[in-house]
């Protein structure tokens, strides 16, 4: 069963930055980085029911970046939701304080 992948835009906002900070370190590396975030967001769709880490929020680590991609699954709506993406480095929980 496919889910329907939703994400957040604090997420969006994650992402962008991560992508702009790889930009800044090499050309091209943004894009390499944006690829590989696409191609575990497509694992989420089909493949959503990692264990969870915290708070319902589950966690899926990029291979070749030091990300994780923190999502909530809706079982009842097929839904998953990213909420937020943070590197492995920083405390996950605070995602939540965010502004």
């Amino acid at each position: 069963m496919a889910f329907i992948l939703v994400i957040d835009p604090k997420a969006i906002r994650d992402i962008q930055e991560t992508i702009d900070y790889y930009d800044e370190q090499q050309a091209g590396l943004g894009e390499r980085f944006e690829v590989a975030l696409n191609k575990h967001l497509l694992t989420l769709e089909n493949n959503p029911l990692l264990r969870i880490r915290y708070d319902n929020v589950r966690c899926l680590p990029l291979k070749k970046f030091p990300y994780m991609v923190h999502f909530t699954v809706d079982k009842e709506s097929s839904l998953v939701t990213v909420r937020a993406l943070f590197h492995t480095a920083r405390d996950p929980k605070n995602w939540k304080k965010r502004k």
